[in-house]
């Protein structure tokens, strides 16, 4: 059984910065292999954590599409096709694989690739025993349902007053679309003031969350950042990588 994280947040809080260092940190503890998803259309996860994706999800539907009218897969159905096709689209690393959805190309909606993703993320993950799930930046990303049930949900804002406001939208919105979790983390990133966490402290409760921490401010990781460097190349002493470490500690206690 696979042990599903996702993550959910508005744009530019830093979930794809928070996945790609989950992943590498769950490496580091002997947690693997990982399946990183993509799930943004403006996929950018591959960047962060050092490799490229040569076909997304959108890409690989257009592919199947277009040899299903031409007759080259004669005796295979549409959907086998599109599982065969996803599969050969995997970005595989050392202790990694990644897939990630990309933009549909061609006609259609983004409905049909979140249903071809969701299906892949369901057969797919079954051979991992971790999965990492960056979502779409805003609040659709839970009202398009790509998974129903995980084991961690995590919630990322950043400390300003809109950022934590989106909070409570995101966890309202969780319960309206039915999605359940085992457990639930809140993360608020780039604390610039070491006395915040304690400040924020009280939304441990308010959301009924079972971790909550803050991510400090950090200047290696934002120079690595503008370097395009993969973030796995981090310190290990690095602070923001020690955060991590104390969410996957506080979250697989049982692993």
């Amino acid at each position: 059984m696979s042990f599903l994280i996702a993550i959910s947040g508005k744009g530019g809080v830093g979930k794809t910065t928070l996945a790609s260092l989950l992943i590498s940190r769950l490496i580091a503890r002997g947690c693997r292999p990982v399946l990183a998803v993509d799930a943004d259309p403006n996929s950018c996860l591959d960047s962060a954590l050092g490799v490229k994706v040569e076909k997304s999800i959108g890409r690989v539907r257009e592919e199947a599409r277009e040899e299903s009218k031409k007759g080259l897969a004669a005796g295979v159905s549409k959907q086998e096709m599109l599982e065969l096709k996803i599969s050969e689209s995997l970005v595989e690393a050392e202790d990694f694989d990644l897939i990630a959805m990309g933009r549909p190309e061609g006609p259609g909606c983004y409905c049909y690739a979140n249903n071809v993703l969701k299906s892949a993320i369901a057969k797919i993950s079954a051979h991992y025993p971790y999965v990492v799930l960056d979502n779409e930046a805003g609040l659709e990303n839970l009202s398009r349902r790509i998974v129903q049930k995980v084991n961690l949900l995590i919630m990322v804002a950043d400390a300003s007053r809109s950022g934590l406001h989106t909070l409570s939208r995101l966890h309202a919105l969780a319960g309206e679309m039915e999605v359940t979790y085992d457990k639930l983390a809140i993360i608020v990133n780039r604390i610039r003031r070491p006395e915040m966490a304690q400040e924020l402290e009280h939304l441990r409760a308010k959301f009924g969350a079972d971790v909550l921490v803050c991510i400090p401010d950090d200047d290696e990781l934002a120079f690595q950042a503008e370097q395009g460097l993969p973030l796995s190349q981090l310190s290990s002493k690095n602070q923001v990588v020690a955060k991590v470490d104390e969410l996957l500690a506080a979250v697989l206690t049982d692993k």
